[in-house]
């Protein structure tokens, strides 16, 4: 039994699982005069080292394997190391593969500077002072810029209410561009990219430079404009035709879309809470009145009976129409605007005339006033009134902004915007004489 116990006393299980013989050295009693012969060397694993922080991707020297250079050396290795060998090579060979994360086919949306620290003094002067609305009568004569960046037709142009320097436009390329519009360099700030189909309507937030644009891509984007990152986008199963914020709660929009669906939406959640339907037609254009408790929506109906439905009347709470029946002629309306101060609207009308309708119940049509002169032949063409309500500017197929008197609906004068259709008028929110619009030839101007 002492020569079993001294034989096998000695031995290491892990010895024993390497299969390699270990020395025996029985105590015999006498004075030890040398240590028994040490054991061969123990492989231990190498210790974990965090990875460096993720910089740009470059290939990383190769590490000196210990496992294969102890087999090459002549060793045995145990199944266990050979596992843990064949268990690193396989997480070594799975990281190199891996895909790096790919830039944005677009590139950086950031071109230039939305500050208004090198804007004419004049328009720094003018946006800081907020003149009153109607304490001038200054209608815009002149042009004062002309911007150049879109490839295709532009659909739509909105001002900052917050920073009256920038001006946003959407385009049929695909795009979203935010332009400082009196910057002494370079006037285009932003360009963005995130729609994957033509862009068909954009508008700021009231409170902050936040863009919302909807397009035929089937989706409403959120995107901050300071950063050109997209926040949340809203998918639909149309393409959205025309969007608008509520104006008493900047976090809720409507959207209408070319299958007729009105939906309202809540941006801090991304749902829809409210839907409207009625079995409509495309929706051509939607308007809120001032308190944001109903809202106008305007529709390009292919019913037998065109005047049913072509402009409805909303009450939001109870999500049904006040009216349906306002407009009964045989035309489809692009475009609804409120009066900023009367209990009025008006249609743009395909029959090239603009009708004014009341706003209280039951939205009867004045028939003995209409703004006559303009072309519209079919074309989106949009109208907006002045600060101070008493001119109505609207865009025509002859490429000519035409200004009106609002109170006896006569022509003041006209001015040539472009060579094509001029499409979109936008009245500045804070300088009352100045006035932006855009045209099928893909530019923006600026008129003061």
């Amino acid at each position: 039994m002492d020569l079993l116990s001294s034989a096998y006393g000695g031995a290491d299980s892990d010895d024993d699982a390497d299969g390699t013989p270990a020395s025996s050295w029985v105590d015999t009693g006498l004075p030890s005069v040398a240590p028994p012969p040490p054991k061969r060397p123990r492989w231990g694993p190498t210790p974990y080292l965090p990875p460096p922080p993720f910089t740009t991707p470059q290939p990383a020297p190769p590490q000196p394997a210990p496992l294969l250079a102890a087999s090459s050396s002549g060793r045995y290795v145990s199944k266990r190391e050979r596992a843990l060998l064949a268990a690193s090579q396989a997480s070594t060979g799975s990281e190199e593969p891996r895909p790096q994360p790919l830039a944005p086919e677009f590139g950086s949306p950031v071109i230039g500077s939305l500050t208004d620290s090198n804007i004419r003094a004049d328009v720094l002067r003018s946006l800081r002072c907020q003149p009153k609305p109607g304490s001038t009568n200054n209608t815009p004569l002149k042009l004062s810029v002309t911007l150049r960046n879109h490839t295709k037709a532009v659909n739509c142009v909105d001002w900052s209410p917050s920073h009256g320097h920038l001006l946003a436009s959407a385009g049929m390329d695909h795009t979203v561009h935010i332009w400082n519009v009196w910057n002494k360099g370079n006037t285009i700030s932003r360009v963005l990219k995130h729609h994957t189909a033509a862009v068909k309507d954009v508008r700021w937030s009231y409170h902050q430079p936040v863009l919302l644009s909807g397009g035929f891509d089937c989706s409403s984007r959120l995107v901050d404009a300071e950063e050109g990152k997209e926040i949340r986008v809203f998918k639909e199963d149309q393409a959205v035709e025309v969007i608008k914020f509520n104006p008493t709660n900047s976090n809720l929009f409507m959207s209408g879309g070319s299958k007729g669906s009105l939906r309202l939406w809540d941006i801090r959640t991304g749902l829809a809470t409210k839907q409207f339907d009625r079995s409509l037609g495309t929706i051509l254009d939607i308007e809120f009145s001032a308190d944001g408790k109903q809202f106008i929506s305007s529709t390009d109906t292919t019913r037998s009976n065109v005047s049913e439905n072509t402009i409805i009347i909303w009450d939001i709470l109870r999500q049904v129409p006040l009216s349906n029946q306002v407009y009964t002629e045989a035309f489809t309306c692009p475009c609804v605007r409120y009066h900023p101060y009367e209990a009025s609207f008006v249609a743009q009308s395909n029959g090239n005339y603009i009708a004014i309708f009341s706003s209280r119940p039951p939205f009867k049509l004045n028939r003995y006033r209409r703004f006559e002169g303009h072309g519209v032949w079919g074309f989106p063409i949009k109208c907006s009134f002045s600060l101070s309500g008493r001119e109505l500017a609207s865009g025509s197929s002859d490429g000519c902004i035409y200004f009106y008197d609002y109170k006896s609906s006569k022509l003041l004068r006209k001015i040539e915007a472009s060579k094509e259709a001029c499409t979109y008028i936008a009245y500045h929110p804070v300088i009352p004489n100045v006035i932006a619009s855009c045209s099928w030839t893909g530019e923006v101007s600026v008129f003061e």
